[in-house]
């Protein structure tokens, strides 16, 4: 919980470790770590890391990527960083060496902590490349302002490489204050919360991670995701709370007796991507526990929305904005077809909030633009994109209101591809289909899947090589495979003479998905 000397995640930490030294913190396969350990990791660490002296850049402090699974060592790290005045720069430990070396170049990060093999792949990328952070007996510590930047969080977005979204502390606590809002309470001290997601993603890291030291619950660690795995872990370590994505709750939908494996499950929650109403009442029917929807994204740190802040969690729906959050649905014509949500008041404040939910038979789709302290400064390094004078800020994203203010996502306004939660942006994907000698022409974009939503298809116009054999879906996929993670790599490519151009020679996509 809270207190007025809070600022940060570590400081967190540092409360909850003097109110409950010896209670279990994270747990781990077979191993555990109190709070009283995980503070004084966290301490050695943070000393070692102000050791280093690190250099600041254009007046801000320095960058360090962590590049590991869910471990003891991701939440260490985090919090040491963080406790050392500095910014953390979470990847994707399944990145190849092109991935995490634009990660590395475009954060100019003068630290990185990664197991030794992906270290050899970007060796000289960074001026201290770790396999373990220094540790130290004492040192000097700053206290960071709640605006200063606390992640650098690389997204894709609609434009080109990913970018690094620029989230500060602020940011961080706003989104656990406006989830301890909601009546009743989700989550308290008492839980224990499966930490599946990947930590390197703002759904893992804040959600998950975040809402453990926030409440002082317990955090079970699981590197890998197996349906089998992690329910055993669930039945083990007795968890009250999974914090999943649509992949998750098939996979546990296929395993016998799930009833009594996740007997101890209380609370389900899936977001990141859209669960299909069947594939969530399937899992309700054999567990007997309703699946809880959120909506957000990476840069609104992330939750916006969810059906805990409704009175009912409606099949399709994302429920409602968090107490806090200010969203307006706008139309083509730039305007409101609807207003919801609220600003979180201070105490002291007899102001009336901004928005409330309006009494509506319900509305056409628009865009959700957003307000509140849960948004990022925009992105790396000078803000562009970010919200706007008075705190709005546009997510792309399209959806309509019902008569009861509940919120329905239609559609994308980018050509963002979801799989499995995770962001792939097609130009990303094109640039590599690209650099092979035998693809002339490449567009990607989404295909439907059963599991993970949605997938990657990428068709190819094959250029023409003399004396050389044609090119085959075998190449170009081990092509892909040794510059992009797995989850990016095409699940489909096929070949095609032509693709129908606009007249400023911009690939139709609409053409290509009839």
């Amino acid at each position: 919980m809270e207190n007025s000397a809070t600022v940060n995640l570590a400081t967190l930490l540092r409360n909850q470790a003097a109110a409950q030294p010896d209670r279990i913190a994270l747990r781990a396969g077979g191993e555990a770590l109190t709070w009283a350990e995980w503070d004084a990791r966290t301490d050695a660490a943070a000393y070692g890391l102000r050791g280093l002296n690190l250099p600041e850049s254009d007046g801000r402090p320095a960058r360090v990527a962590i590049a590991l699974p869910n471990t003891f060592e991701f939440a260490v790290a985090l919090t040491a960083v963080l406790r050392a005045g500095l910014v953390a720069v979470p990847c994707n430990p399944g990145f190849t060496p092109r991935e995490l070396g634009h990660v590395l170049s475009d954060s100019s990060a003068q630290v990185l902590l990664a197991r030794s093999e992906l270290l050899a792949g970007v060796a000289g990328a960074v001026p201290h490349a770790l396999t373990e952070l220094p540790a130290a007996a004492a040192g000097e510590l700053p206290e960071p302002a709640d605006d200063e930047i606390a992640l650098l969080l690389y997204t894709s977005g609609t434009e080109g490489a990913p970018k690094g979204a620029m989230l500060p502390h602020r940011a961080l606590l706003a989104n656990h204050r406006q989830l301890a809002a909601v009546e009743p309470p989700v989550l308290g001290a008492d839980d224990t919360v499966l930490l599946a997601l990947p930590l390197f993603h703002a759904y893992g890291l804040n959600t998950g991670l975040g809402s453990v030291l926030w409440h002082g619950a317990t955090g079970v660690l699981v590197p890998d995701f197996d349906a089998a795995g992690t329910a055993a872990a669930i039945q083990a370590h007795r968890v009250t709370v999974v914090v999943g994505v649509p992949q998750m709750f098939l996979a546990w939908s296929a395993l016998p007796d799930l009833r009594e494996r996740l007997a101890t499950v209380r609370l389900a929650v899936c977001g990141a991507a859209a669960l299909e109403p069947a594939h969530a009442a399937r899992f309700t029917q054999l567990t007997g526990v309703t699946v809880q929807v959120g909506y957000g994204l990476t840069e609104t740190a992330p939750v916006l929305a969810a059906t805990v802040a409704a009175p009912a969690a409606k099949p399709g729906s994302i429920g409602r904005p968090l107490p806090g959050v200010e969203l307006r649905l706008v139309n083509g014509a730039g305007e409101d077809v609807w207003r919801g949500g609220s600003a979180l008041l201070d105490d002291d404040d007899d102001d009336d909030p901004d928005l409330a939910v309006p009494d509506s038979p319900g509305t056409d789709p628009g865009e959700v633009v957003v307000r509140g302290d849960n948004l990022f400064l925009g992105y790396w390094p000078d803000g562009r994109g970010g919200p706007d004078a008075d705190g709005w800020w546009p997510t792309r994203d399209v959806a309509y209101a019902d008569g009861d203010g509940d919120l329905f996502l239609v559609d994308r306004l980018g050509e963002l591809i979801l799989v499995s939660g995770f962001n792939v942006y097609p130009a990303e994907v094109e640039q590599v289909l690209l650099a092979h000698p035998g693809v002339a022409q490449a567009a990607v974009l989404a295909a439907p899947h059963p599991l993970t939503g949605q997938q990657v298809r990428a068709i190819v116009v094959p250029r023409q090589r003399a004396g050389e054999a044609e090119l085959t879906e075998a190449e170009l996929a081990a092509h892909c495979a040794r510059n992009l993670a797995r989850f990016k790599c095409p699940a489909r490519i096929e070949f095609a003479g032509q693709l129908p151009l606009s007249v400023i020679g911009k690939v139709r996509k609409s053409l290509l998905r009839e």
